[in-house]
């Protein structure tokens, strides 16, 4: 016998041999111009090198390389075709080499080169306006044009990769309305949708409050996000663009993750529980999304080479309902079929020819892997053309195995099984579903295809090739009426590219005509009703060979079945039994307490068209009954979140469950002053599921102020009242720590060392003070500390705030000393000029006014210490350290505080101390301390008063004077009558120029009756509720004329978007 050739024409791309990579694509319907794109892709380098651009005006029979139309040396890495105009192209240049796009209107005869400003990463294409483009960017911006590409506009900085979407028609009132996931001008991942043209006037956040980066989804009806903060991560939905809701799971369910599968009138999801690692359950959700309920367990899962998750579901195209799905357990994968959208599912009858599956484990098992490739046919495949046909790859037996796969058909949408060929083919539909086209997989050279026009019955082999073709794909268009498809491949690993032209038309002799169709009723194991209606659809007889029309009624009749159980879905929290029916699961409880409904707790699967008996009734009736008062209220935020910022809206949503609304009333209290009563519309938006009626009334409110806020919801009725609460933390994060310490002690002396915290911190802050070279932190609640040092030398502080997440730290060095004199300093007034009022100024001059001192008296810098006070005029004290602390830093020896040689030595320190004080105030008398602040700016330091005497670290405090210790009792006074006013706080008189300048609390502070003389404030406590607690006193200095006033210290800068009351 002859063998049979197919009408083939071959045109090898020449000189592309070393390009691995193509892009083939027809341009426009019923055109004759075929466009490819061939490419060296360099895996090391991750780019393409070089490029080839080839175009066919004969439906492939020829081709003409158009590299010499397009500028020289330009590398293109992808190539467009406009879906609603295909005779518009754009190629988009590799961005290692120039950054351009390349746009041809007329299907290739003339380009044109436009530069851009950024390196595309993808593009979106508007689904109605032929000119319009979405365009990401490799610095994760978004940019539009309205041109084709030929100029661009900045959308939004900060968007989340593959997270952006044009509006859908009929939902979106402007079609030039952009979804995104971006970065909001605070930083926080939102939701935003705009006008392409002009997002920063337009910008909208429909959902209120951060998302998870990723995890937007705009896909026909519904909108997702997803939000996870302490705890189980959220999801939201949105159904045609209603306000979010949160998406209901059964109670146990724990989610780990979600991936949306389809959109087509109800949700498919697959949700990873927390028993599962490898596999997902496959949900169901009601029309709005709300609420979804477990349709199958233990879903076979994997991911591309791109990362991209994908679950081995598979829908039945042309038949409602049918589904497919893989489970996994115990490492064993078996096929699953379900005829009502997942409420029951049987395993896969084996095709009948089976010899050796006549056990009651044999079944046939099918792949259900999505191809990567656009050219490559899945490797289960079905068409809306072809009603009830579905072929896939598979293995019969008690599992699915990866080896001996064969491949299988049915015609009646998986009822029954034959098997067509003894391995794996790749199969397409040709003509309207009229044709089958097979072909080995790519791994396998063939010159050799198969077709069948009887559904798979019987197949006629063809020769398309002389030689054998490792086949890469097959590129047809559905839209055209010339029946050819372009077969391209490769002779070997290094050959060119080979694209073969098959015209098929030659397999029919006319079209088809009534006489040629013969009706098909859809059954489900010998049950005419599938989906609760019998349908009836048209198939070509067997051996016509007519060719079909173009888009021709498939289905002849549907009529409506009486409702069986499984023509319902049991309602959010019931589980199906048995007998079909549903009952409450038991962790379930139903709201409200009234019977306003009877009949069955389900609602109609989604798309079913059953009708009700009117004596046996399925669904919830709903009837006159005695409503009572507000039940079931509750008070939450619009995402759940129970933190805020300042300056935010914040969206309360008050839930209640079934009552009477004459009367009704509904009062919100914010916890700040503010208390509104929100109105009740006279339609009150209502969500009707499991017989229970539930009311959301929602209102937003911004606090200025952080804290902790009780919020109160209160509803009455003329049947009761109800009342619930929240609270809400409005937080700042910890901006600037500001530790204030004295900057010399004596050695033992009690000192406060006290935090100031910007913005002010809530009450859940946690101070750790470090100090000196301690392992262990001292931990506290309070932003002071009450302490004392037992070594001389220098001792280090550290200082840390932890609030919400962020740690913010501040340190500071004191010198403590046996003994040490203090002198007040002021400068030349021409010093307040150059003056910025900021604490490195400050310390640059401590550093200059230390240098000259000592320059003049002779004295080691290292027994000085400059301390530049915050305030105008510009002071400093000089503090005139021991000679024997300066160059140790010990322990004293062992000593009593009634040791002869202790005050003896205490007395030699202060006669040195007072001739050294002599010394410096005889230089400040005589203006000797003069320093050169710049080119002929000289300030001179003068004396202002005296600092205390001689300050020793004995007990008696032998050699001090009466007026010291009058002083001390001054200062300890001033001190109790502070802390008398917790808020009162010492401030500068800075002028209101040097705004940048606040006093911060004092370095230092006098024990009293009101301070705590333990060793520190009190420590963190888990079982003390600890009463409400004042600000820490200011710390405060003495002074030689006994007045207090602030040490010198760091400032701190008010923040004004970040207040505390």
């Amino acid at each position: 016998m002859a063998e049979l050739w197919m009408n083939s024409s071959t045109f090898a791309l020449l000189g592309d041999s070393a390009h691995n990579q193509a892009m083939v694509h027809w341009t426009g319907q019923n055109s004759s111009v075929i466009l490819v794109l061939t490419k060296l892709f360099d895996f090391n380098l991750g780019t393409v090198t070089d490029s080839s651009l080839w175009r066919s005006l004969d439906l492939g029979r020829s081709y003409e390389k158009l590299n010499n139309r397009l500028d020289p040396g330009l590398v293109l890495s992808y190539l467009y075709v406009c879906p609603t105009n295909k005779k518009k192209i754009l190629l988009v240049s590799d961005p290692d080499v120039d950054s351009s796009v390349v746009v041809s209107s007329d299907e290739g005869v003339s380009f044109h080169r436009q530069s851009i400003s950024f390196l595309i990463q993808s593009l979106l294409f508007h689904p109605t306006q032929e000119d319009w483009i979405l365009a990401y960017s490799q610095e994760h911006r978004l940019y539009f044009s309205r041109n084709f590409g030929k100029t661009w506009k900045l959308v939004h900085e900060s968007v989340s990769s593959g997270r952006f979407y044009w509006s859908v028609t009929g939902l979106d009132e402007d079609y030039s309305l952009v979804h995104l996931e971006a970065q909001d001008p605070s930083g926080l991942l939102r939701y935003i949708t705009c006008l392409a043209g002009s997002c920063a006037d337009s910008r909208r956040f429909p959902f209120p409050g951060r998302v998870d980066a990723g995890s937007l989804v705009v896909q026909d009806d519904y909108v997702f996000v997803q939000v996870t903060t302490v705890g189980p991560t959220k999801y939201f939905v949105s159904y045609r663009r209603q306000p979010f809701q949160n998406i209901q799971l059964p109670k146990y369910c724990l989610p780990k993750d979600m991936h949306i599968i389809s959109t087509d009138g109800q949700v498919l999801a697959g949700v990873q529980q927390w028993n599962e690692n490898e596999t997902y359950s496959l949900y169901i959700s009601d029309r709005h999304g709300n609420y979804l309920s477990p349709a199958l367990t233990y879903v076979r899962t994997s991911r591309s080479l791109a990362g991209v998750l994908s679950m081995d579901v598979y829908k039945v195209n042309g038949i409602s309902g049918v589904l497919l799905a893989n489970t996994m357990e115990g490492g064993h994968v078996r096929t699953f079929i379900s005829f009502n959208q997942g409420q029951t599912w049987r395993l896969l009858t084996p095709p009948a020819s089976e010899p050796h599956c006549s056990w009651a484990s044999c079944s046939l098992h099918l792949h259900l892997r999505m191809s990567e490739s656009p050219y490559s046919p899945d490797s289960i495949t079905s068409s809306a053309s072809a009603p009830g046909l579905v072929i896939a790859t598979g293995t019969v037996g008690p599992e699915l195995t990866n080896h001996n796969s064969r491949t299988f058909l049915s015609s009646d949408a998986g009822n029954t099984w034959t098997q067509i060929f003894d391995g794996e083919r790749r199969v397409w539909f040709l003509d309207e579903g009229g044709a089958l086209l097979a072909i080995p997989q790519a791994s396998v050279p063939s010159s050799h295809l198969w077709v069948s026009i009887d559904e798979g019955r019987s197949w006629l082999q063809f020769r398309f090739s002389v030689l054998p073709l490792f086949v890469d794909g097959v590129l047809m268009e559905q839209d055209t009426h010339h029946h050819i498809i372009t077969i391209f491949g490769h002779l070997g690993h290094h050959s060119d590219w080979q694209l073969i032209k098959v015209d098929y038309s030659s397999l029919f002799s006319k079209r088809c005509v009534s006489a040629d169709y013969q009706p098909w009723t859809l059954l489900n194991q010998r049950e005419p009703c599938v989906m609760g209606r019998r349908q009836t659809f048209r198939k070509r007889r067997p051996g016509s060979r007519c060719m079909l029309g173009v888009h021709e009624l498939k289905l002849l009749s549907s009529e409506s079945c009486t409702c069986t159980p499984y023509d319902f879905e049991c309602e959010y929290g019931y589980e199906r039994q048995a007998d079909g029916k549903c009952s409450p699961a038991f962790w379930y409880r139903a709201p409200g307490t009234t019977n306003c409904t009877s009949g069955q707790p389900t609602g109609r699967v989604v798309t079913n068209g059953c009708q009700e008996s009117v004596s046996d009734p399925f669904s919830p009736r709903i009837h006159q009954c005695n409503s009572g008062g507000p039940s079931g209220l509750r008070l939450s935020t619009a995402n759940n979140d129970l933190t805020a910022r300042p300056h935010t809206n914040v969206t309360f949503l008050i839930h209640t469950h079934e009552m009477d609304p004459s009367g009704l009333d509904v009062h919100l209290d914010f916890g700040d002053g503010v208390c509104v009563s929100l109105p009740v519309p006279s339609h009150t938006h209502t969500y009707t599921h499991s017989h229970a009626h539930t009311y959301t009334h929602s209102h937003a409110h911004t606090y200025t102020h952080s804290g902790i806020y009780r919020v109160s919801a209160h509803v009455r009725n003329n049947l009761g009242t109800a009342t619930t609460h929240l609270f809400l933390h409005v937080i700042c994060p910890v901006e600037q720590v500001i530790l204030s310490a004295a900057p010399v002690l004596l050695l033992g002396q009690q000192t406060n060392l006290t935090a100031r915290v910007l913005p002010a911190p809530p009450k859940t802050a946690v101070f750790y003070w470090w100090i000196d070279n301690h392992t262990e932190p001292v931990v506290t609640l309070e932003g002071w500390l009450l302490t004392s040092f037992q070594r001389v030398g220098g001792v280090h502080v550290s200082l840390q705030v932890a609030s919400e997440g962020v740690v913010r730290q501040d340190s500071s060095t004191i010198r403590v000393t046996e003994a040490f004199r203090s002198m007040l300093v002021a400068f030349s007034p021409n010093l307040e000029d150059h003056n910025p009022a900021i604490p490195e100024w400050r310390e640059d001059l401590a550093r200059v006014v230390t240098a000259t001192i000592s320059q003049v008296i002779g004295l080691p810098p290292d027994q000085l210490l400059v301390c530049v006070l915050v305030g105008s005029p510009t002071a400093a004290e000089v503090f005139l350290l021991s000679p024997g602390d300066t160059h140790s830093s010990r322990t004293p020896a062992s000593h009593t505080p009634t040791s002869h040689t202790h005050f003896s030595q205490l007395g030699s320190i202060d006669q040195e101390l007072e001739k050294m004080s002599e010394v410096l105030v005889h230089a400040l008398q005589k203006n000797w301390v003069q320093f050169l602040l710049r080119p002929e700016v000289k300030i001179t330091a003068q004396l202002t008063h005296l600092g205390l005497a001689s300050q020793v670290g004995s007990g008696h405090l032998p050699g001090i004077s009466a007026l010291l210790l009058f002083m001390c009792v001054a200062a300890v006074g001033a001190v109790t009558f502070l802390m008398g006013v917790p808020w009162l706080q010492v401030q500068s008189e800075e002028p209101q120029q040097k705004g940048a300048d606040v006093m911060d609390a004092g370095r230092q502070s006098i024990s009293s009756s009101n301070v705590p003389t333990q060793s520190s404030s009190p420590r963190i406590s888990f079982n003390h509720a600890s009463p409400r607690r004042l600000l820490p006193p200011p710390t405060l200095l003495k002074t030689a004329h006994g007045t207090t006033r602030p040490a010198c210290g760091k400032t701190h800068h008010h923040l004004p978007n970040c207040t505390n009351v």
